[in-house]
């Protein structure tokens, strides 16, 4: 066997081992009979061989596993401060649990990288490298063959240009499960056999960008409504279905995110300009919902109806599929259920919802306008509905695809899964400051969803004998999205001050519910670290014109003079850029590129000039300044190549990188990852371990950064680091000492 070199260093001079010549030593049967001596004495020492065919060195060379099972659990959005603040009030025990059996750098903090969004930080976690090198630099990139307006989907495992972990533990013989974990996790980037893949092409839940097959939307029933009708993004609260008064059925602005996910590919693009607040991302809190309205009155043409039931009507599918529904009373006379039948003739209901109660699992049809059927599951919820039965309020879900295994790798886990747990659940984002539309429908149908996923993943872990999971869980960050601004003071707030409070201690109480679904584990010898790519902040100020999470921000460049849009014969600005006046955009969450000669098919700045441009635009970014406070809005801007500086730049980023100032943030994505916000809520992410191979109630003083993740998890199962990793373990929270 070949071995070109090979050094004893060896602690205790008393094995009568000696060196010898390059021959001998590289003579298989004196390394077996050297293997042999090193494995009965106390011996320090270091092997390097060029080739490992032999396996019993390749066995010494493998590093020991700290612990034998390691379960991954990120929570999207999860604030380090703010679970500090709930565990100090006793609001969650399963957090306080980990922390105790668990060891973190100080308040939990985990120095994050840039852009402080979802697929670039993901795919940080995964690599233990910066956005810089692994190349996904947002949830859009800049498209390479049009024009700069033009962006990209970005949650595409094939665009990421570094190694991810769980490729590393598969092909150390781990059996790795990556569970919805978004932005470079699907496709599958290893044939290994021992990688389950699980989605990771939205954010959401599992299945949200290709098996949602339906929008979510209220149905609003009284006996005053005359006619059954759709009214598209016309509820603006979840009362407004039953009013009736200054009805407007038709079709309001959507903005960027306002079109169905359901009706776009995650592989596409789209050109986006955002010229208005009602285009802005922050929109969307406010962003209404659709509504079915429908008449309540005698039951007509059943067969099965009982004595005192009224009938009304729901359509799915924005008015292409309807169900009779029957509205039910009890033994004393007062209505308190709605059954929804197929048809009239069935004596058997589809469902059968009591008030307050989410249903799960309903399943039924959705037609797309193509006609085509699709057999779905949803969740349906009656809000409210009167004694004598004049009026209700309804939600139901989006409808998923109950037969949609596009994004489960081997497909044999979809049926595992939906046979013995139940079919991938919707996502919902609602806000509109109700309480109605926030807490009795978005944070208890993300109940269904923690049941769900902790149900599936334990499932899987028992079925397949798992080693690592890599797991992603949404609800944090979807949800507080809709609400999270409000709580800093600010004149279009609605409610009490502490109603927004209220909101975030329930979505931080139901993560704690979620990870106490796998505190047991601890018992059974696994390690469990708990982290997240970001935080989000309650932002003092007005936010900005710039920043937004997609497409190109107009206004502040415009006003700076290097955005010029184009206007009709009239004088008035039209929805489309001059590309023969304008010398730079600012495009997605944080990047501006200059309209270069040579470089883009629509430049006009000869690239001598590119220094001295770029220089002029940061000094104007730095001197803007806020129109209310006067402070500047910007904290910093960077040429591309100095971005590395914060783990940005590279090819796939701007010519410039800019962060804005603290206060003036849309809630992340925009700025630092040290940001701080209102209400004791900031950027930073979080990162907890616990359990076997770390030490028990300990805090380093270590900073640990979001690119130590990935190493420090390899060394915890034994295995090596990411091809491309920058980072290095937390070896100061490891049990065994280095």
């Amino acid at each position: 066997m070949p071995v070109q070199t090979l050094f004893l260093q060896i602690s205790k001079m008393n094995t009568g081992i000696k060196v010898i010549d390059d021959a001998y030593l590289s003579s298989v049967d004196y390394l077996d009979k050297l293997l042999d001596n090193l494995s009965n004495c106390s011996l320090y020492f270091l092997i390097i061989i060029e080739t490992n065919k032999n396996e019993r060195v390749k066995r010494m060379l493998q590093r020991k596993p700290a612990t034998e099972k390691l379960l991954l659990l990120g929570v999207d959005g999860m604030d380090p401060s703010l679970t500090s603040k709930y565990v100090a009030q006793g609001k969650m025990p399963n957090i306080k649990k980990m922390m105790e059996r668990g060891a973190s750098g100080k308040d939990l903090v985990l120095l994050g990288g840039h852009p402080t969004v979802t697929p670039p930080m993901w795919t940080t976690l995964a690599t233990g490298c910066y956005s810089n090198v692994h190349g996904i630099t947002g949830f859009w990139r800049s498209s390479e063959t049009k024009t700069r307006d033009y962006i990209e989907y970005n949650l595409d495992s094939r665009l990421c240009e570094a190694e991810s972990l769980w490729n590393v533990t598969a092909e150390a013989g781990l059996r790795t499960l990556v569970w919805h974990w978004p932005g470079s996790a699907w496709p599958p980037t290893s044939d290994n056999p021992n990688l389950m893949v699980v989605d990771g092409t939205s954010p959401g839940s599992v299945g949200m960008a290709v098996a949602t097959v339906d929008g979510e939307f209220f149905v609003g029933a009284n006996v005053d409504i005359k006619e059954l009708e759709f009214a598209a993004r016309a509820a603006t609260d979840a009362v407004a279905p039953c009013v009736v008064e200054n009805l407007d059925t038709g079709p309001k602005e959507s903005g960027p995110m306002g079109g169905s996910i359901a009706e776009t590919s995650f592989e596409s693009g789209m050109h986006v300009i955002v010229m208005s607040e009602g285009q802005q991302t922050t929109s969307m809190t406010e962003a209404p919902s659709d509504v079915v309205r429908s008449p309540i009155k005698e039951p007509s043409g059943w067969e099965n109806a009982p004595k005192g039931a009224k009938e009304f009507t729901i359509m799915y599918s924005k008015g292409l599929l309807r169900r009779p529904c029957l509205i039910l009373q009890n033994d004393k006379g007062v209505c308190d259920k709605v059954a929804i039948y197929k048809t009239k003739k069935d004596a058997e209901a589809i469902v059968v919802l009591e008030i307050g109660v989410m249903a799960r699992q309903v399943i039924d049809e959705a037609v797309k306008p193509d006609g085509k059927r699709y057999r779905v599951n949803r969740n349906i919820k009656l809000l409210s509905l009167k004694p004598d039965g004049s009026q209700l309020t309804m939600w139901v879900s989006s409808a998923m695809d109950t037969e949609n295994d596009s994004v489960w790798h081997p497909k044999r886990l979809f049926k595992e899964v939906t046979e013995n747990i139940g079919y991938p659940t919707p996502t919902t984002m609602l806000g509109n400051q109700d309480k109605l539309m926030i807490t009795d429908v978005m944070l208890d149908n993300w109940y269904t969803t923690a049941d769900w996923q902790s149900a599936s993943i334990l499932h899987l872990i028992e079925t397949e004998k798992l080693d690592v999971v890599f797991s992603h869980f949404h609800a944090i960050d979807l949800q507080t999205h809709m609400f999270i601004k409000h709580l800093a003071e600010k004149e279009f707030n609605r409610l009490p001050h502490e109603a927004y409070e209220k909101f975030m201690e329930d979505v931080y109480v139901q993560t704690d519910y979620y990870l106490g679904k796998f505190v047991h584990l601890l018992d059974e010898g696994w390690t469990l670290s708990v982290f997240s790519d970001h935080a989000q902040v309650a932002p003092k100020n007005d936010i900005q014109w710039l920043g937004e999470i997609c497409g190109v921000n107009i206004r502040i460049m415009e006003e700076l003079g290097f955005t010029i849009m184009k206007k009709d014969e009239n004088g008035n600005e039209l929805p489309e850029i001059d590309w023969t006046k304008t010398k730079a955009i600012a495009q997605r969450e944080g990047f501006i590129y200059i309209n270069l000669k040579g470089r883009d098919s629509t430049g006009i700045v000869d690239p001598a000039d590119k220094y001295e441009l770029e220089e002029e635009i940061m000094t104007a970014l730095y001197g803007y300044k806020d129109k209310k406070t006067g402070h500047r809005v910007v904290s910093v801007a960077l040429r591309n190549r100095d971005a590395v500086l914060l783990g940005q730049g590279g090819p796939h980023a701007g010519d410039i990188c800019y962060w804005l100032a603290e206060g003036y943030n849309y809630d992340h994505a925009d700025s630092l990852s040290t940001t701080r916000g209102e209400a004791d809520t900031s950027v930073s992410p979080i990162f907890l371990v616990a359990g076997k191979g770390v030490k028990q109630g300990f805090v380093t003083d270590r900073i640990i950064r979001q690119i130590d993740t990935a190493p420090t998890w390899a060394v915890l199962a034994g295995v090596r680091m990411p091809a491309q990793c920058e980072g290095a373990p937390a070896y100061q929270i490891f049990a065994q000492e280095y």
